[in-house]
């Protein structure tokens, strides 16, 4: 287990960037980094503008929950040709302009949705499609970026991928700011042209990561090549359809079922009222997965899907990730991976609340936590690389995660000083120089956990594990804030940190990686 050396020199490396498909990622990445966004940061500052009590505001952070269970139809978008488009475009493109248009539409929908006049329910599934679009045009993205080159450029194509992401999250978060406030929408007076004409100018950019699908080449090097015939994945499509039907339908009837009975009263008896309810949804959570699982498989027992299609799709990943590294391992590992960044993204949910609560504008927000935010989060990816290459992956591991949890104190200070500037600036230094540098090592760190022959299934396996339980309790962080106050709740965002802390050094002492070498 090791890491792949290099023997180019710096010149070489950066004479590399000018590659075609290095270039390539930089588009694709400004295609991912946009929508996400629009689900969390720059959709929460509208609905508080159009009243939205803050609770309900952070739970729409849920819809971004397709991201944390992407790995379950990943196997489908690595394999199920669509029609007449994968004739035309291939495997990966076809996936890739589907997702983008589905991305396009979400946004729109949620354009067309007056937050402040009409129920939430349009917004909410708009904001679901969105979540689940752009989590499958990243799964293809990956799938693309490890088939169209070979493993020389990878570093590089990822480094064009996550600079072209974050540019992409500026345009979605500090453009749509701004340009709702140029349309005329402030926290004093909501307007809602404003804002829709914010989010379908978010739309249009789509435009570039759909053209850049359409003039890129299909990739010629594919790993997991289509063993079976059309009716047999679609089989296997139906199965995932129905499967999410059902947790669909134990999720909404398990919450009308709490609703009903007496289950509540004895949490709220047993516990705070805050906690009751996150238990309550937790279990409403784990009992819709069940019965997914369980009709899932009722149905390939009946012999509709074959089982050959389902373990490869779904039991061949797991089992070689638990092969390589022995179950102790590898619970371990996964166990890292599902708690590394439960810090930063449990406050990223409340972040722009919080600054907006503090008084400050939608342009300090946009120029300060958006526009120098990015400067500093780049600085600090580039900053995690070069001490990956000279320290070792797992030491900045530890770093990236001590200095998380350690600037998470810094937004305490914030909440006693108020609307100061300075400490704003401070604060968003430390925080995204520190997210930036741990994001560095732990994407190394997962690149390092895959298997070459289950690459799309396994990176998006171990991408989902790492948002799905921070997402879940992010979706909580306005009632802990309504709960306990911002200073409390950062403090608590620190605290859960330590556990991380812990993982990292028995990681560290049973998976090993050396170091890349670069000639000078």
């Amino acid at each position: 287990m090791s890491e792949v050396a290099s023997s180019k020199t710096w010149l070489e490396t950066i004479a590399a960037f000018k590659h075609p498909r290095v270039i390539t990622m930089l588009f694709f990445g400004i295609s991912a980094g946009l929508p996400i966004l629009l689900i969390f940061s720059s959709l929460s500052l509208w609905l508080r503008e159009a009243g939205i009590e803050r609770s309900a505001v952070t739970y729409f952070s849920w819809a971004a929950l397709g991201y944390s269970f992407k790995f379950i139809w990943a196997p489908l978008v690595d394999k199920l040709p669509l029609p007449v488009l994968t004739a035309r475009l291939g495997r990966r493109r076809s996936w890739l302009l589907l997702s983008q248009v589905m991305i396009a539409v979400a946004i729109i929908m949620m354009a067309m949705v007056d937050p402040a006049k009409n129920t939430l329910t349009m917004m909410a599934i708009a904001a679901v499609l969105l979540g689940f679009s752009s989590a499958t045009q990243d799964i293809v993205i990956d799938a693309y970026r490890i088939e169209s080159a070979e493993s020389d450029l990878q570093a590089l194509m990822s480094s064009t991928y996550i600079a072209g992401y974050r540019i992409g999250m500026l345009l979605a978060g500090a453009g749509a700011l701004f340009l709702a406030s140029y349309f005329g929408s402030t926290s004093d007076s909501y307007s809602y042209q404003a804002w829709q004409i914010s989010y379908l100018i978010m739309a249009s950019l789509m435009l570039i990561g759909m053209m850049t699908t359409l003039i890129v080449d299909e990739p010629k090097q594919q790993f997991q090549q289509i063993t079976h015939n059309y009716q047999e994945y679609l089989s296997l499509f139906l199965v995932f359809i129905i499967s999410v039907a059902a947790f669909i339908v134990t999720y909404w009837f398990g919450g009308f079922y709490f609703i009903v009975s007496e289950l509540p009263n004895v949490l709220a008896m047993m516990m705070d009222s805050h906690l009751g309810g996150f238990i309550l949804e937790m279990l409403r959570l784990f009992v819709a997965i069940a019965a997914a699982g369980i009709v899932a498989k009722l149905i390939s027992v009946t012999g509709i899907v074959k089982q050959e299609l389902i373990v490869e799709s779904y039991v061949d990943p797991v089992r070689d990730f638990f092969q390589r590294y022995g179950w102790s391992l590898a619970w371990l590992l996964l166990a890292l991976i599902g708690l590394y960044r439960i810090s930063d993204i449990v406050l990223g949910v409340i972040a722009n609340v919080f600054y907006q609560d503090l008084g400050f504008t939608k342009i300090e927000i946009a120029t300060v936590v958006k526009s120098f935010g990015l400067v500093m989060t780049i600085a600090g990816g580039f900053l995690g690389g070069l001490l990956a290459v000279r320290f070792g992956v797992l030491r900045i591991l530890f770093l990236g995660a001590l200095l998380s949890a350690l600037t998470n104190l810094l937004f305490m200070l914030l909440a006693q000083m108020g609307h100061d500037m300075t400490m704003l600036y401070i604060v968003i230094s430390a925080d995204n120089l520190s997210a930036g540098l741990a994001s560095a090592a732990f994407i190394a760190f997962l690149s390092s956990l895959t298997n070459i022959s289950f690459t799309a299934v396994q990176y998006a396996l171990f991408s989902s594990l790492m948002t799905l339980l921070p997402k879940v309790l992010g979706g909580y962080s306005g009632t802990m804030v309504d709960t306990m106050g911002y200073q409390q709740f950062f403090l608590i965002t620190a605290l859960i940190g330590v556990p991380v802390l812990i993982l990292i050094v028995f990681a560290g002492k049973r998976f090993k990686l050396n170091k890349v070498v670069i000639k000078t």
